[in-house]
């Protein structure tokens, strides 16, 4: 089994429940783990996978907290780092639909040192990389670059999910894009929502928007659509993958638990290219996939909700 090293940002989520999806209203929050890239470990590993996660947490009861829940869930924290500066923070406001309301306070994440004594760990391996905060300058971003290049020159199969979230990026998102680009020309996988897609692409039409992207380089596209399921798209072939129903009551991790059930099974494999070869247990893999990533809306919080295998198979 490969290991999936998961790099960008760890945080707490200070969920909103019960009044909507204004922010300006809310008055009572829950304390959750969050971070997308730190979502992923936790999907990969509750599934049986091998994980670990890059990144930095305040040397704060916070960040304590976010390690314990990752090892609890049987990531490998042995990567990570502490900072003097406090860990980063999201607070979330839910509609009755599940979508989200955002706005962060930005603290540790941003001081991630690269490590060179990693690289040749990558050897391989998978590399996930998730972008929420990591395209925000900062030691982070730095070290995100280089991981990305050591990867390249270590034969990794790179996963790039852009986690595009419009608070951070409000009047540059031109810059956003043209940060994306470096990744999508080079990752194996790219896993998109329906807006990243035609933020990405510049397109509308979705069949189009992953037409641009693949001329940038990725081979394959993953577009997760909600409870539509997901398109997936490679240079010869779009086809939608439907997904089971379920009344969800949050969807943040929705697609971390997607990439991370995808990424489980693509671990599994001798040889991870066989994805991009074989169209019918890529399908396969996409169906579970977004069964996963069904379940985690059904509960609040990403980590908390996330399916181990047994759950998993209850659902097909």
């Amino acid at each position: 089994m490969k290991t999936v090293f998961c790099i960008g940002e760890l945080l707490i989520d200070f969920v909103a429940e019960n009044q909507g999806n204004d922010l300006s209203k809310a008055n009572k929050f829950t304390k959750k783990p969050g971070g997308a890239p730190a979502n992923v470990a936790c999907a990969i590993a509750k599934l049986g996978g091998s994980s670990k996660f890059i990144g930095a947490v305040g040397n704060d009861p916070f960040g304590t907290f976010l390690l314990d829940v990752l090892e609890q869930n049987n990531v490998d924290i042995s990567l990570a780092q502490r900072s003097k500066t406090f860990t980063t923070l999201a607070f979330v406001s839910l509609a009755e639909d599940g979508e989200r309301d955002f706005v962060f306070s930005r603290g540790a994440d941003k001081k991630l040192k690269y490590d060179a004594a990693l690289r040749k760990s990558f050897n391989s391996n998978i590399v996930h990389l998730g972008a929420a905060t990591a395209l925000l300058g900062g030691g982070l971003e730095e070290a995100y670059s280089r991981y990305f290049f050591d990867a390249l020159t270590q034969n990794s199969f790179i996963s790039f999910d852009p986690n595009f979230r419009s608070d951070l990026w409000k009047g540059e998102e031109e810059i956003f894009i043209k940060k994306c680009k470096t990744f999508i020309e080079k990752a194996h996988l790219c896993k998109f929502s329906l807006e990243e897609a035609q933020l990405l692409s510049g397109e509308n039409d979705l069949e189009s928007a992953c037409n641009v992207l693949h001329e940038i380089g990725t081979p394959l596209i993953t577009v997760t659509l909600g409870g539509d399921g997901t398109l997936v798209s490679t240079s010869t072939q779009k086809t939608k993958v439907t997904s089971i129903k379920v009344k969800p009551i949050d969807t943040t991790g929705a697609g971390d638990a997607f990439i991370g059930c995808l990424l489980y099974q693509i671990s599994t494999l001798k040889n991870p290219d066989q994805v991009l070869e074989d169209t019918d247990l890529l399908l396969k893999m996409v169906t579970k996939a977004n069964i996963a990533g069904a379940i985690t809306t059904t509960g609040y919080g990403a980590i908390p909700s996330l399916p181990d295998q047994e759950e998993l198979l209850a659902a097909e």
